[in-house]
């Protein structure tokens, strides 16, 4: 019975493992050309193409591609990004999403030819943080942490020491669409990899909390 159990335990594991692929996510503003092989996301990004609202341009606009799940409650997303950027403003990265006027998007943008760790914050007016680089690495890591009503931002080039790039608002107790995106709002598109995405369940902290207080 306890080879039985522990089996099932194992395959359990696996299929759930299995089960958070690249291939069961869906397409906002699907692009032309990509493929997904071995947890990997290449894709050809659509030209003029952006997410933004209104503050100081003047404008709107919500059709860069997008590939993502939806989650509710607390959790952490990360990804692996590299860019064969060539235009202002080429960019990449993750992106939490409730609604076309509450987003969070951040990664690399390429600005004036230098690399920046860029995030941009939308509640109903986009706002737009940037950390310039001085040499281009060769590949970087985005982390993104949903805690009650905040997400803290993370950048790392070795996957193993984070650094905080942004700490933002984001409703609480509603659901959010998490997942890849890329843009290329002032040239005709460049080639795009996210490789080992990955999101991770974390307790509710309120519920952690009560249920302490109540033992």
């Amino acid at each position: 019975m306890k080879k039985i159990f522990l089996s099932f335990c194992t395959l359990f594991m696996i299929n759930k493992s299995l089960s958070q692929t690249l291939e069961k996510m869906i397409w906002f503003n699907e692009p032309e050309k990509w493929e997904i092989k071995d947890n990997r996301l290449s894709m050809f990004v659509t030209p003029q193409s952006d997410y933004w609202r209104i503050s100081h341009y003047g404008f709107t606009v919500d059709d860069a591609p997008f590939l993502y799940t939806t989650y509710g409650g607390e959790f952490e997303a990360k990804v692996k990004i590299k860019g064969s950027y060539k235009a202002r403003f080429d960019q990449m990265g993750l992106m939490l999403r409730i609604d076309k006027e509450n987003y969070i998007k951040a990664g690399i943008e390429f600005v004036d030819g230098k690399y920046n760790l860029s995030t941009v914050v939308t509640h109903k007016t986009s706002d737009w943080s940037v950390i310039a680089l001085d040499k281009i690495p060769s590949e970087v890591w985005v982390k993104a942490v949903r805690r009650l009503d905040a997400v803290e931002v993370f950048y790392s080039f070795d996957d193993k020491n984070y650094i905080m790039m942004r700490n933002a608002h984001l409703q609480d107790n509603s659901p959010v669409m998490v997942g890849l995106m890329a843009a290329c709002p002032d040239g005709n598109g460049f080639n795009a990899v996210f490789e080992n995405f990955k999101v991770k369940h974390l307790p509710d902290e309120r519920r952690l909390q009560w249920l302490q207080n109540h033992k």
